[in-house]
């Protein structure tokens, strides 16, 4: 029995319950389905990395890290940003590392946003956006992207910018419709916010998971942009250790000032075994820059499997994630057909309509390839026998 609260509870977030992944993860446990839900890898790192990590805990690296990171972690992050997209930070003063890329969104926001600002993000996007926004009593504006491309429509961007815009959360590549911004579009960017004081917060954990021989074309490749940019990355998306909860986060000077002073009240510093590892793992390059390969093969084979499907499957141009469509046989709301593949059929997808903020439905689901041989081919099995 529960414990009852005599407190009036007052919720900054009525509106908010379970998140859809928390959702679908319990129903996919009680059906055992095969999970190509889950934004998260089901195949072991690399035990090179794991014993590093545990050698740093046998050698004494257990209390706290430096506020903004182990010095050689940040050096290590620092030279790979400048050899990768030619931006040079400096590692005492614009490069912090954080418990989680979710912490840096989360602190970013907190530090820079104002009560009665407004935030432009795009929609479908990863679902703790507009939420944080709202914890500090701004406004999120969510942009729809078009579709099937996903692209941003430029011209309602302008349209929506106002005096009270302070920032932009960008995503590239992007989750979950899987597509990635070009040159163009970071000069778009760029020509629409000069001479304002917006902020670009730039999510950009999938970094190095693009296809098809596409750069990355993040904050920090376009001078312009990273003056003004909070770009924020993720060591678990990179190195398939999801749990370990380490990020980074890269920006001018005069913006990291104010991210360090929430993220001192936040957790102070990251894992330090963690960090000691990844300062370590990212000595070869090979570890981060081999990982397009990886993921490709993995996107390659599950469209292979899917060939005989009912499902027709959207181009992917980076992340773990790929659309499918299935508007062309039913009418039925996508979350409906998400558990009905569950109950049905034994497979766990997401519902694309659970990353608009009024649910919008394109009769789209994700899918996720970072998985094992074996789930690739059971899952996608089980999505070819789906009886529509």
């Amino acid at each position: 029995m529960s414990l009852k609260t005599p407190v009036a509870i007052h919720s900054k977030l009525p509106d908010v319950g379970t998140t859809i992944f928390s959702v679908i993860g319990q129903l996919s446990a009680q059906h055992q389905a095969i999970n190509l839900s889950q934004g998260a890898p089901n195949f072991p790192c690399d035990p090179a990395l794991v014993d590093t990590v545990s050698r740093a805990m046998q050698e004494g690296h257990n209390q706290y890290a430096a506020m903004m990171g182990l010095p050689a972690l940040r050096e290590a992050l620092a030279s790979k940003v400048q050899a990768l997209y030619g931006q040079s930070y400096d590692t005492a003063s614009e490069v912090l590392i954080t418990g989680s890329a979710s912490q840096g969104i989360y602190m970013a926001i907190t530090a820079l946003v104002h009560k009665d600002d407004e935030v432009i993000f795009f929609e479908p996007a990863f679902d703790s956006y507009a939420p944080v926004v709202r914890l500090q009593g701004a406004t999120p504006i969510g942009l729809k992207l078009q579709v099937p491309s996903f692209a941003i429509d430029w011209d309602q961007l302008r349209a929506a910018i106002t005096p009270r815009t302070r920032m932009i959360i960008i995503n590239t590549p992007h989750n979950p419709s899987a597509q990635v911004l070009t040159p163009d579009d970071l000069n778009q960017l760029a020509a629409l916010i000069r001479n304002t004081d917006i902020v670009v917060l730039s999510d950009e954990v999938y970094e190095h998971i693009l296809f098809d021989g596409r750069p990355h074309c993040g904050m920090a490749t376009h001078p312009e942009l990273a003056a003004r940019s909070v770009i924020v990355s993720s060591f678990g998306k990179t190195f398939h250790v999801t749990g370990w909860r380490v990020g980074y986060c890269l920006a001018p000077v005069e913006l990291m000032t104010e991210l360090v002073k929430v993220h001192q009240f936040m957790m102070y510093a990251a894992d330090t075994p963690m960090q000691v590892g990844f300062a370590h793992y990212l000595q070869t390059p090979e570890n981060y820059l081999s990982l397009n390969a990886f993921y490709q093969q993995k996107r390659d084979r599950l469209i292979a499997l899917m060939e005989n499907s009912p499902f027709r499957l959207l181009p992917s141009a980076g992340s773990f994630f790929m659309l499918a469509s299935y508007g062309h046989f039913s009418d039925e709301p996508d979350g409906e057909m998400v558990k009905r593949l569950i109950v049905d059929n034994g497979v766990a997808t997401i519902p694309l309509s659970a990353f608009y903020m009024d649910g919008t439905d394109n009769k789209l689901i994700r899918l996720s390839f970072a998985k094992d041989e074996a789930t690739l081919e059971a899952g996608a099995a089980a999505l070819c026998a789906f009886s529509h």
